[in-house]
């Protein structure tokens, strides 16, 4: 204990200063890790926490911008070619543990390359999640170090999966206008589209709720004496919330056995139109049709108006100003009266 230990491994130094509890290589701090334990469950926290979709670019992005770190190194190496840098990276990357990478058809003109990888330290991490499906962190990391080399943005394209029970896993490398930074957005975009379509889901389930509610409330039948019932119209109909009232009303009526159905439009909105009017004649044409007569009370000058401009005669119904005087009416015609 205590003492410094310095290795070269096919060239490539390590170092163990075990009393500073330092690793290095080539020089460099380094850290080693545990692939089929610690590094599982590094990646089973991620995936865990962001979700599958997420976690992927997490890696994939990771991936990349840490390659390109490396390939921009090499490119500044000017007595060192892409193809001995490449050589280079993947001899490095081999006596570091991450496996066996081979770079076939290397192309400087066209930047187009295929990289052959087996039993990297990915695909253990996968292996040992019981994953059917490679990673794409390794992919991606190639394509960040050959965007550094080539100076150009790199992307890839898997061909196949040593995962899938191939001997190798191999990636094609090409020129792209695919980026990263595209990719963050992309996800964001597609997130926050699938949290707007659940508000927006929730918001019609909540309006028909709000809705349904309000039908039953803005329009209740209200026996005030036997054989009357009065059905305050109130506020703004539009046509599904017309429809929705005669039937209601309609369905109801039978059960109290009414003989006269008072129609209060006192507190119906200001904007009326000859759909307003039309849903007044509707009402009471159904309430005859089931025996029961209607009375029209509380109608506004602005109402009045709108009902002599159009085409749908009321005078069959009796009208009065007041609630009071249609009720009174009523029970005048039943042959009772109020003491």
């Amino acid at each position: 204990m205590g003492y410094e230990y310095n290795y070269d491994i096919a060239g490539y130094d390590f170092g163990w200063d075990v009393k500073s509890g330092k690793f290095t290589f080539e020089g460099q701090d380094a850290v080693l890790f545990w692939i089929s334990s610690a590094m599982k469950t590094f990646f089973d926290t991620i995936e865990e926490i962001s979700g599958e979709e997420a976690s992927n670019l997490v890696f994939e992005s990771t991936g990349f911008r840490q390659g390109l770190v490396v390939g921009q190194y090499f490119e500044k190496m000017k007595e060192v070619n892409v193809s001995e840098a490449a050589d280079m990276i993947t001899n490095t990357y081999a006596t570091a543990g991450w496996g066996l990478t081979i770079i076939k058809d290397l192309d400087f003109e066209t930047k187009t390359f295929t990289a052959f990888m087996k039993d990297s330290w990915e695909h253990k991490v996968n292996v040992a999640q019981g994953k059917t499906k490679g990673g794409s962190f390794l992919p991606a990391h190639y394509a960040g170090v050959f965007s550094g080399l080539f100076g150009t943005n790199i992307w890839y394209k898997i061909k196949q999966h040593q995962l899938e029970g191939h001997e190798h896993s191999v990636i094609e490398y090409f020129p792209s206008d695919v980026t990263i930074s595209d990719n963050i957005h992309q996800l964001a975009r597609k997130k926050e589209s699938v949290q707007i379509r659940k508000l927006e889901g929730l918001v019609e389930e909540k309006t028909a709720e709000l809705k349904e509610l309000v039908n039953k409330l803005s329009s209740p039948i209200i026996p005030v004496l036997e054989g009357v019932v009065v059905v305050p119209l109130i506020g703004k109909y539009e046509e599904d919330r017309a429809d929705q009232l005669i039937v209601n009303t309609l369905n109801r009526l039978p059960s109290y056995k009414a003989s006269y159905l008072v129609l209060d439009l006192t507190g119906m909105d200001q904007e009326i139109g000859p759909h307003a009017v039309s849903l007044i004649e509707k009402i009471g044409s159904a309430a005859r049709l089931i025996g029961t007569k209607t009375i029209l009370v509380g109608i506004s000058s602005t109402l009045g108006i709108e009902i002599t401009q159009s085409k749908i005669n009321l005078s069959k119904f009796d009208c009065f100003q007041t609630l009071q005087h249609g009720i009174h009416y009523a029970i005048g015609q039943m042959g009772r009266k109020i003491i």
